[in-house]
């Protein structure tokens, strides 16, 4: 488990401040370049690998981004780098910048797109259990490319266990994940957070700017000595402005709003450059207004920009209006997937939260009314 003196290495590589020396350092490079880590007897990795783009400390959480996809079609699921060169401060780097302009990064929306007949993710017939008792059985499902997909179920339901699955750091006991037909376990973690991006479940901010924390998201591209090179800080520098946080760049993290921190975590995983995005529940915690911003930002990387987008969410009338797929969950298992009036259809949602829905056509849009049901 690496310390907060992680944050502190980032945040004066910020301010062009090497540390070449740092025991976190070596840390961090042993736990990148380590392909295979071992696994314990829960199916969880040893605390070396968890060190692999998720920087935690006893109370805070910095996780990189990585990506995957789906496929689509309604179904009930049945149970069962671095470039050598001085460092320098953000200052001199924007200032760089401003002389001598970046080649503009290629929106994915505009870059072309390869042929793929395999889903973004696809979870196939996994088992997973975090003691005796089995938490997920025979669970599958899939993802397609192109889609904003959301994840819904009762707590408890294994949600955010599949992501992690997804991530990598879990293993199943039974069963493998796959993004872009790539067992996940088969990759090293640079590789595997080149492809999927996961931004985990909100906790407390580390202490450092916007900047430094969306300068993370480069992290499996660079080397052992962590150095931004000039095509990270263009990456950087576009995930800011996609993400709308540009003039928050040298505000400290703890100092934003709920809704402008959450914007800086998403920019994080935008800099890491994959064409899928997993976000787990990315409105906890903020007010209604947030979380539809939110939500729009979500839709406008997946319309204009070509980002696959999966989500664990528990407000379902966001996830009603936002979605293109949903995929329903209950005890581990997923019990319908297709598009949302399809699984509205199927009532699979009513059956899983015990709830009645009334859909509502305003010039504003389409929104969702949820009742406990009767009896």
């Amino acid at each position: 488990m690496i310390s907060a003196s992680f944050f502190r290495v980032l945040r004066d590589e910020g301010r062009g401040v090497r540390r070449s020396d740092s025991p976190v350092r070596a840390k961090l490079a042993a736990a990148l370049n380590n392909a295979t880590a071992p696994w314990d007897a829960s199916g969880r990795r040893e605390s070396a690998a968890q060190t692999v783009l998720l920087a935690r400390t006893s109370h805070r959480d910095v996780r990189l981004v990585r990506n995957s996809h789906q496929t689509p079609a309604t179904q009930m699921l049945q149970p069962g780098s671095e470039v050598a060169g001085p460092v320098v401060s953000a200052g001199e780097a924007r200032a760089e910048l401003a002389a001598d302009p970046p080649t503009p990064v290629t929106p994915a929306s505009e870059a072309p797109v390869a042929e793929c007949d395999s889903p973004a993710i696809e979870v196939r017939g996994v088992s997973f259990s975090y003691g005796e008792e089995p938490f997920i059985e025979g669970l599958s499902a899939s993802f397609p490319h192109g889609a904003v997909t959301s994840v819904v179920g009762p707590n408890g339901c294994g949600k955010s266990t599949l992501v992690k699955l997804v991530d990598g750091l879990l293993r199943p006991r039974v069963g493998e994940v796959f993004v872009d037909g790539v067992p996940t376990l088969s990759m090293k973690a640079k590789e595997r957070a080149r492809r999927v991006a996961v931004l985990a479940q909100a906790s407390r901010p580390p202490a450092m700017t916007v900047e430094a924390l969306v300068a993370c998201g480069r992290y499996p591209y660079q080397s052992h000595q962590g150095r931004l090179s000039r095509e990270d800080r263009e990456h950087v520098e576009h995930a800011l402005e996609l993400a709308g946080i540009a003039r928050f760049r040298d505000h400290e993290l703890r100092r934003l709003s709920g809704g402008e921190r959450q914007r800086a975590f998403i920019a994080m995983t935008l800099a890491q450059d994959t064409d899928l995005i997993v976000l787990d529940e990315p409105t906890t915690y903020l007010d209604i207004r947030a979380c539809h911003e939110t939500m729009e930002l979500v839709r406008t990387l997946n319309r204009d920009h070509g980002k696959t987008i999966v989500m664990v969410i528990h407000d379902l009338d966001l996830a009603l209006r936002y979605s293109d797929r949903l995929l329903v969950m209950e005890r581990g298992r997923a019990t319908c997937a297709g598009a949302v009036d399809e699984v509205l259809a199927a009532h699979a949602i009513e059956h899983a939260f015990g709830v009645t829905i009334q859909p509502h056509e305003t010039k504003e849009g389409r929104a969702y009314t949820l009742f406990p049901a009767q009896g």
